[in-house]
């Protein structure tokens, strides 16, 4: 299938094409300064698999970490945090809503910070911080513990969804990137099931020295996520104009294929305040936010009160955890198969149009 766009040439459009029957040149990209044709060492296709196994698994992994870090309090709570440490009415729910305080205030600052830091570096290390900072949930001791280390929680993690969402666009154009989005995000729905099957396990470590089963949850799904955060320095991909494992002959045709899309807006340009200023004004931002918000809602709705819920109807927390699993399992396979036909397709309205009444109801 050709991939058309439309250049400009002396006032008047004409449209060029990836299509190697159409430009008569193999796996070649036509930009406003010239023609760059694909490295005789491989081909389109074999680079955009290279680039998917360089970047979506990892930033997939990673998220899934951040997202199991953030929510396992929900699965803590079924082995009895809220009794242990004594929490009264509303204080389980505070914990909870305080995290999200540095998580939105501190996102632009942090994307800002990725850019010049290098993802590899700025992600790896907040992953290290909220791993961290998971483990020692697993120590506190009262409320005020509690909600210190969900605040600093928060303020590590501000940077994971954001940074990830910003660094995929830096790699695929515009009709690439929706299926790899679609995994990235996925990665949330594996958290939680995976979440409810750990904590299962780890729930019968109940008692082993001194612990409380609830203590382990926080302790080795935050112990496991600062062991990853080391690997990751290494494995964490760069902007593509920063990639080791690229030739500089991939540098130059990956960068050139995307400048399509994108202009220069790569790493290599620096964020300015009038960026930030643009995009605040951008109506089409501003109502899209406002459809994140309605989605994320009853998102973490679920994820924070599930396991509270199913508790309610008289099971086990063993069996409570297990019961959390089948709805995250569904959400992970149905969610890929509409992001793979909305590729396919090409749009993407029709299928919010017809799924958002389902989440509704």
């Amino acid at each position: 299938m050709a991939l058309n766009h439309t250049e400009k040439d002396e006032g008047n459009e004409s449209p060029v094409s990836l299509d190697p029957e159409r430009s008569h040149v193999r796996d070649a990209v036509h930009t406003d300064d010239a023609t760059v044709v694909c490295p005789s060492s491989t081909t389109d296709t074999k680079l955009m698999t290279k680039i998917d196994l360089h970047v979506i698994p990892f930033l997939c992994i990673m998220y899934l970490l951040a997202f199991l870090d953030r929510v396992n309090i929900a699965n803590a709570d079924v082995f009895g945090l809220s009794e242990e440490l004594g929490l009264e009415k509303t204080e389980y729910n505070t914990a909870l809503v305080v995290f999200f305080v540095p998580y939105v205030l501190f996102e632009i600052p942090s994307n800002i910070l990725l850019k010049r830091f290098k993802p590899h570096v700025w992600l790896s290390l907040n992953m290290f911080l909220f791993g961290l900072t998971t483990l020692l949930q697993g120590l506190v001791q009262n409320y005020s513990g509690l909600i210190a280390t969900r605040f600093f929680l928060g303020l590590f993690e501000t940077g994971m969804f954001p940074g990830a969402f910003y660094l995929i666009g830096m790699w695929y154009r515009r009709h690439e990137a929706q299926r790899r989005y679609s995994f990235f995000f996925n990665s949330t729905t594996l958290a939680g099931a995976f979440g409810g099957l750990l904590a299962a396990a780890i729930g019968k470590m109940s008692g082993m020295r001194g612990y409380a089963g609830w203590r382990w949850i926080f302790i080795l799904e935050g112990g496991l996520t600062v062991l990853v955060s080391f690997f990751f320095y290494f494995l964490l991909p760069d902007f593509p104009e920063q990639a080791k494992w690229l030739t500089s002959e991939e540098k130059h045709y990956v960068t050139a294929r995307l400048r399509i899309d994108q202009g220069h807006a790569g790493a290599e340009r620096k964020t300015t305040f009038a960026d930030a200023l643009s995009v605040l004004k951008d109506y089409k931002i501003i109502i899209g936010g406002f459809m994140y918000f309605g989605l994320i809602v009853p998102a973490y709705g679920y994820a924070y009160f599930a396991p509270g819920i199913i508790k309610t109807y008289g099971y086990s927390p063993i069996q409570t955890q297990l019961y959390s699993v089948p709805p995250w399992a569904a959400a992970f396979g149905f969610s890929l198969a509409v992001a793979f036909a909305s590729d396919k397709l090409r749009h993407r309205a029709s299928f919010s149009e017809l799924l958002v009444p389902c989440g509704v109801i």
